[in-house]
């Protein structure tokens, strides 16, 4: 079995082997293995306080990797990780999630691991089960064809709809975000350097982010699409956040081109008034212009009323993710 190694930092050459094995892991299982999120650390680089497991076979090929961050003080380590299909079910899974259990144990002590697997399987579930995990978040991919008839737009009296104007909305949305994400820190702690991080992505465009303002050109929500797949590299961010009339869906899985609701929110002065349907609405109408043939969300599995919403529009579940807890 492959030895694994522990690294505080990578070179450019084994970010590089990580990303190959990402790549190798999509094409075979048409899933994403790593949160956007893991991804744009690994492209731009991140908190020091993450931790990179590595497993390479006899003739250094990586065949397996593992990323651990220990800044979540509150909830705790989160690891991610993904195995080359060619050498699964030779328990080198197994070897790096006990790793992960050692090194999150010694550097945050007293916060039991979280271990997201992204796509359920039966091969997941009994391997975290096995190893002392439980489940503790189940978050829904749902989709939609584009390819139906979509309500009008039906804005709240006062508001007018225009893109986001980066440089200028960057502050203010910064503070919208913040608000309408309070409860759920991971995505309304964003900070001016995330945002400039997804700014700088090539699949980032600002035609495709509607922000609905008030008179006084002030935020009242947003709707930023994505587009996965043609000439949009995909990527997807860590824990699907859900919202305050809002979701952050980053997660990405492989597929042909595809709209994504990227990330949906509405200040709380706003919230109640419709304003999150009708950017959902104006957002779908985007894509579907686009001729992209369908869309993606991600929501918490638990959030009975979101999903109540997206299902009136048409969506419905596809894929599951799940995040497990280490006891």
């Amino acid at each position: 079995m492959s030895k694994v190694e522990v690294r505080s930092h990578l070179d450019r050459a084994e970010v590089l082997d990580v990303f190959d094995l990402v790549d190798d892991a999509t094409r075979h299982d048409g899933i994403t293995p790593l949160s956007e999120h893991v991804m744009l650390h690994l492209r731009h680089g991140g908190d020091d306080d993450v931790r990179h497991l590595l497993a390479r076979n006899d003739a250094g090929r990586l065949v397996g990797y593992a990323h651990l961050d220990v800044t979540d003080l509150v909830e705790g380590p989160s690891a991610e990780t993904v195995v080359a299909p060619a050498d699964r079910r030779h328990g080198l899974g197994h070897a790096l999630i006990e790793e992960l259990i050692r090194v999150s144990g010694r550097d945050a002590p007293g916060l039991g691991l979280r271990l997201w697997a992204h796509g359920e399987s039966a091969a997941a579930t009994g391997l975290a089960e096995g190893l002392g995990f439980t489940r503790a978040r189940v978050l829904w991919q749902m989709r939609r064809s584009l390819m139906s008839p979509l309500p009008d737009v039906a804005l709240p009296a006062g508001l007018r709809m225009r893109t986001f104007l980066p440089g200028i909305d960057d502050t203010a949305w910064l503070e919208v975000n913040a608000a309408a994400f309070a409860h759920l820190p991971d995505q309304g702690g964003w900070t001016q350097a995330d945002l400039d991080r997804r700014k700088a992505e090539s699949w980032f465009d600002p035609s495709g982010f509607l922000v609905a303002t008030d008179s006084d050109d002030q935020i009242a929500g947003f709707h930023w699409t994505k587009v996965h797949g043609g000439d949009h590299p995909h990527g997807h961010d860590d824990h699907a956040r859900l919202h305050a009339e809002g979701v952050d869906h980053s997660h990405g899985h492989g597929h042909e081109p595809l709209g994504e609701v990227y990330v949906i929110g509405v200040a709380p002065t706003w919230q109640g008034t419709g304003l999150g349907r009708a950017l959902l609405v104006a957002g779908l109408r985007l894509l579907a212009a686009r001729g992209l043939p369908a869309a993606m969300l991600y929501v918490d599995a638990a959030n009975t009323p979101a999903i109540g919403l997206y299902s009136s529009l048409g969506f419905t579940h596809w894929d599951t993710d799940v995040l497990y807890r280490h006891a």
